[in-house]
């Protein structure tokens, strides 16, 4: 077994394994979503409206296909848990949940506050930052 950037990819008896990691964040006035590759970094936003929280799933699939990828090539998926727009996060976790159960994504649920003494947080640092901080993955810690 030999690891490779990150924890991207991952060769196993001959077998590549892209390891995949999706950051989603709903909590604030935009939707983020940050798509980490072996390869490259993508990222996109979407304004926090009614209508795309009702269409969340729908975005996620169009970004993932955007680049050639679907939900099975995703090996991880971190969500920011607040604090910010309730009605955002809840429908995210719903989803992310549904994802989990049907498609054995883990996900990590993190929060900036999490990271103490951490300056300058860049989005594609949060997975480096929840094994750091040990952030446990497929539990919802509340915030309050």
């Amino acid at each position: 077994m030999i690891l490779f950037s990150s924890d991207l990819e991952l060769i196993l008896e001959d077998k590549i394994i892209i390891m995949n990691k999706l950051i989603i964040d709903v909590a604030g006035k935009n939707f983020f979503f940050m798509l980490i590759t072996s390869n490259d970094i993508y990222n996109i936003t979407k304004e926090n409206t009614k209508i795309n929280y009702e269409k969340l799933t729908l975005i996620i699939n169009d970004f993932l296909s955007s680049h050639k990828l679907n939900l099975n090539d995703i090996k991880s998926i971190y969500l920011n848990r607040g604090p910010g727009s309730f009605a955002g996060i809840r429908n995210l976790l719903s989803i992310i949940k549904a994802f989990n159960l049907t498609k054995n994504i883990d996900y990590y649920c993190y929060s900036i506050e999490d990271f103490k003494g951490v300056k300058d947080i860049k989005y594609e640092n949060i997975p480096d930052l929840c094994e750091k901080f040990k952030i446990e993955k497929n539990l919802i810690n509340s915030i309050y």
